[in-house]
Parts: structure tokens; sequence; C-alpha cells
């Protein structure tokens, strides 16, 4: 398994098809690496199409879209399958047929190799979640098994925490006190390396 791309890294650049409607004539497009950029972004990756876990996971995003927008963030969703086999799933399944955000197709599995989230035996990326910023900076980053789906609330929780730039202890919700960053102070010649008394 390649080595995971971590916090401060910039997300890879990609121009990948996506599926963005199950409306004959306006089901693809492409989408390139620029659209994250300029905004917050939130992009998940699932490891199939036609699976159980998977399904949950976007319907509870594209429920999550109104919070997402109010933070002025976006959402793109991944996985490594045709954008083709993302259009038929639609169709297919009536829970995600009107989602509103893009499915990417990461066919090659490129981007997901790119990033280290490709399992090394199933050859599907994991469940991972990355927040970006408007650099295209990864400032958080989640990956859970195959076999555990996750938390919108979480991914949520954390980009109000990093929006919001102030110190945020734990299990800190939006609207609660965060801690106050204490004042430089002088640096004592002792904690200098030098011995005050020579």
């Amino acid at each position: 398994m390649s080595r995971l791309l971590g916090l401060g890294a910039r997300f890879p650049e990609f121009s990948l098809q996506a599926c963005v409607s199950a409306e004959p004539g306006s089901e693809f497009r492409t989408v390139d690496s620029h659209e994250l950029e300029g905004r917050w972004t939130a992009i998940f990756f699932w490891p199939l199409d036609f699976t159980f876990v998977c399904p949950t996971e976007l319907v509870e995003f594209n429920h999550a879209l109104r919070e997402f927008r109010a933070l002025a963030a976006r959402v793109f969703g991944v996985s490594g399958d045709s954008h083709h086999a993302h259009l038929a799933w639609r169709r297919e399944n009536p829970a995600i047929g009107n989602l509103e955000f893009p499915m990417l197709s990461d066919a090659g599995k490129v981007v997901a190799e790119e990033l280290g989230i490709l399992d090394p035996v199933e050859k599907v990326p994991l469940r991972a979640t990355y927040l970006l910023d408007q650099q295209r900076k990864i400032r958080w980053l989640c990956v859970n098994d195959l076999s555990v789906g996750r938390s919108t609330g979480e991914v949520l929780r954390v980009l109000a925490g990093l929006q919001c730039g102030e110190l945020c202890p734990a299990n800190w919700s939006p609207g609660q006190a965060t801690i106050v960053r204490p004042k430089e102070k002088a640096v004592p010649w002792e904690a200098r390396g030098h011995d005050a008394r020579q």
C-alpha cells in the first residue's frame, strides 16, 4: 500500500469524468482539480457502487449538503467505478437517484493510488474523507476500514473548527467556547541554553 498523503500536502491534480444527474442529456461532465480551489471542499471516497454501506454514506452526505453550503463548502464523491456505472447505480437505486453532488470516476485508481488509500487486497479505495482549504491543501483526513461507514456530523464539526481559526478542545461543537490562545511570553535566559551565572 502506498504511503498516505497527509496533512499540509496539496491534493493531487486530476481530470475525471463525473456523473452529475440521472436525467437524459445531462448525465455527465468533466471535473478537474481546479474546481477544488477557491472554497473549502469536502471530498470523500467509497469502495464500490452497488454495495451495502456505500449508499448510506452517499445519502447522508446529500442530506448534509445544506449544512456544507452554509459553511461555503462544496462536496464531491469519488470511487473507482466508471461514470457509466455511477449512472446505472443512480437509476437502479432510488435512494441515490437525486444526489446533488458530483460522483467522480477514478476508474484507473490513479488518484486513490497517489493518495495512498487503495486497499492492497481488494484494489478499491478505502473510505477516506478529506477537507481541503481554498488552496487545495489537505487540512483534515480520516480513513475508515471498508466495513465501517463514516459520520458526516464529524466532517461538519471539523470543518467548522478549521474555519473558525481558534483552538477547539476535545468534543467541541460549533457554538461552544474555544480556547484562548496564550500570548507569547519572553523566553527566560536559562531556557535559551545559557547559564545566567556565567
